[in-house]
């Protein structure tokens, strides 16, 4: 039961990890043409943060249940 419960939340989090590995591999090549441009960095590392976010949400719903 939980595992449905939590698959759409697993199936989201997978999505938006794809679009952040999306916009960190075109930001990358560009970061590196351009390192004085620091808006790059700030996205690459909302990029970091995008994919990182299915252990968020296997974190955040399993501190979620009752044990």
């Amino acid at each position: 039961l939980g595992w449905l419960l939590g698959l759409p939340f697993a199936l989201l989090a997978v999505l938006v990890s794809v679009v952040g590995a999306i916009i960190w591999i075109i930001g990358l090549p560009i970061s590196c043409i351009c390192p004085c441009c620091l808006c790059v960095t700030v996205v690459l590392e909302a990029a970091v943060e995008l994919i990182k976010a299915p252990l968020h949400v296997i974190t955040w719903f399993t501190s979620k249940i009752p044990c």
